[in-house]
């Protein structure tokens, strides 16, 4: 049973695409395999190695924190490279970034070591399932986009080189998942100290990562934090991932405790 939050996510998603991303949107939530899979991805990384939260919430933020990014760049008539490259359109891309955001993290089901990698054995017959029946007669662009998916899956951890814009959206769209709520669930099982403590304290201590059209740039991200621990989230996620991700250079960011100045990233 899908929980209030996560149907609430599905209502915002559903109001920002239409066409053929409404179609893969609707596809991508109502599959069982996909919703198998990120249940389990908590299961493991929740209970199992008490990290934080990395299922069906999670990667629905990070499906609504990418549309958020691709709609900001595409009203500032950037062009996403699938329309650099002659290959697609703006639906086209926003499709990739549906589907990669969907499936980021399913190779948590695995665990937390090299899960970026793992995840692609997952996904992959899953995207093809997919680009089956939302590109059935573009056989080109059903490989292409497989391609491009597997490149923003492979790199949401900053830990490979990935080149298109659209595989530079995830690994923005992941990081700025910081709010407290990431962390509720692991800090209410248990107060030991564990190796990876950090990540859910300072995740704890974010209270509010905000998205919107930026002053000078397209993009403006503003962390607001309770306790300055957030910093962490800030500096040692976020913007690593930014500054690995080609979108950087659309990017404002800004960071700071409630009542004090924000310190100004980007």
């Amino acid at each position: 049973m899908k929980s209030p939050k996560q149907l609430s996510l599905e209502k915002k998603i559903f109001k920002m695409v239409s066409g053929k991303a409404l179609k893969a949107a609707e596809m991508l939530i109502n599959d069982e395999e996909i919703g198998y899979l990120q249940d389990y991805a908590n299961t493991v990384s929740i209970k199992r190695l008490h990290y934080n939260d990395h299922g069906p919430v999670h990667m629905r933020k990070v499906v609504l924190n990418s549309l958020m990014l691709i709609d900001l760049l595409h009203k500032a008539a950037i062009k996403f490279s699938l329309e650099k490259e002659d290959i697609g359109g703006f639906e086209d891309s926003k499709v990739a970034v549906l589907i990669a955001s969907f499936l980021h993290d399913v190779g948590m089901t695995i665990g937390r070591e090299n899960h970026e990698q793992m995840g692609i054995v997952l996904a992959v017959p899953i995207i093809e399932r997919l680009l089956n029946r939302l590109y059935v007669n573009d056989p080109k662009k059903r490989v292409i986009l497989r391609s491009l998916i597997t490149e923003s899956i492979i790199g949401h951890m900053g830990t490979q080189k990935i080149h298109s814009l659209e595989a530079g959206i995830i690994l923005v769209a992941d990081g700025c998942d910081m709010e407290k709520g990431r962390a509720r669930i692991p800090m209410m099982m248990g107060t030991e100290s564990k190796v990876g403590d950090i990540h859910k304290y300072s995740s704890s201590a974010v209270q509010n990562v905000k998205i919107e059209e930026g002053d000078k740039k397209p993009i403006k991200i503003i962390v607001v934090m309770k306790e300055s621990v957030g910093f962490y989230q800030v500096e040692e996620i976020l913007l690593k991932k930014i500054n690995s991700s080609p979108v950087k250079s659309y990017i404002e960011l800004y960071a700071g405790v409630t009542g004090e100045t924000m310190k100004c990233y980007l």
